[in-house]
């Protein structure tokens, strides 16, 4: 089906090329003539697109609706519909990525209470500097708020580097209800057992093979490689370090999330201490269950 704006160009084409009339054009494209002479009354939307542009150059992964968030966040009053047909406009349509399969099975849900500390979550997250060494960034993630704790770029992570960056993060913001990991060897080491029984912090790891038992911290990396490392062309440590953190910067105070109703988890989460008040799903958390604490051979801790 053709739509107004390509009638009008038809019949522009017939009166330039060959000198028909106004009604004998619109009766052969079956156009009306007062939709040919109709003229736009929009307003001007310059600035407008200018801004659009702005806040999607750094962020070019985000979609129309998060970016409808930031607007209205600086003040802007246009609707949802006119914030799309700009974005479509503007060639800022994100291109989808294939789905991943999704997990199956049965699965052992923790019941966590919906306040900051209740359950962090640890995972690694792998790319390579543009001279083609690679490193890795441990993420530490609030499985409640959503908040990264942090992000730690580095090109070799051992055990006791991770219990390292825990007791000092501990120091800062406080001790975990409970710890959940995979059963990496930095995980599991010796280091991470003896810490976690001195700490008294219940630490449980996913089943081997069920990476979505984790998947607060898995959605988490899956964000930041999709937004920040297949963008992004690290020419060091260091500009992997200023990077990262400015985007997580990015990620706790200025990325609206969905789940949290379009708050930004730093909102999500100065809210939940101030009010006491409980998630909007208290499901969610279900989601992402975690299997029996300790798998088979591994030493259970913190109990």
């Amino acid at each position: 089906m053709v739509g107004p704006a390509v009638k009008r160009a038809a019949v522009a084409h017939l009166r330039a090329v060959m000198g028909l009339s106004e009604r004998r054009a619109c009766n052969i494209v079956a156009i009306d003539r007062t939709t040919v002479r109709y003229t736009p009354k929009r307003p001007a939307d310059r600035e407008l697109r200018e801004r659009l542009r702005e806040l999607a150059n750094p962020r070019r992964r985000f979609g129309y609706r998060r970016l409808f968030i930031l607007l209205r966040q600086e003040g802007e009053r246009s609707g949802k519909n006119r914030i799309y047909r700009l974005y479509r406009e503007e060639g800022l349509t994100v291109r989808k990525r294939r789905a991943r399969r999704r997990a199956v099975g049965t699965r052992a849900p923790i019941v966590v209470e919906p306040r900051p500390n209740a359950r962090w979550s640890l995972d690694f997250v792998h790319d390579q500097f543009a001279c083609g060494r690679r490193f890795r960034v441990l993420n530490i993630v609030d499985d409640v708020t959503r908040e990264c704790l942090a992000a730690i770029p580095d090109t070799s992570i051992s055990g006791k580097r991770v219990a390292r960056e825990l007791s000092t993060l501990i120091r800062g913001r406080g001790k975990p209800g409970v710890i959940v990991s995979d059963n990496g060897t930095e995980f599991t080491s010796n280091a991470i057992l003896s810490w976690a029984t001195k700490s008294k912090i219940e630490w449980h790891y996913i089943a081997p093979g069920k990476p979505m038992q984790n998947g607060f911290c898995e959605s988490f990396n899956g964000r930041m490689r999709d937004k920040l490392l297949n963008e992004t062309l690290f020419f060091g440590l260091d500009h992997a370090r200023e990077k990262i953190g400015a985007w997580v910067s990015d990620y706790n105070h200025r990325r609206p999330h969905s789940s949290l109703g379009y708050a930004t988890p730093a909102e999500y989460a100065a809210n939940l201490t101030a009010t006491g008040d409980r998630l909007r799903n208290p499901d969610q958390l279900r989601r992402s269950p975690v299997a029996p604490p300790a798998p088979s051979g591994v030493q259970q801790t913190g109990l």
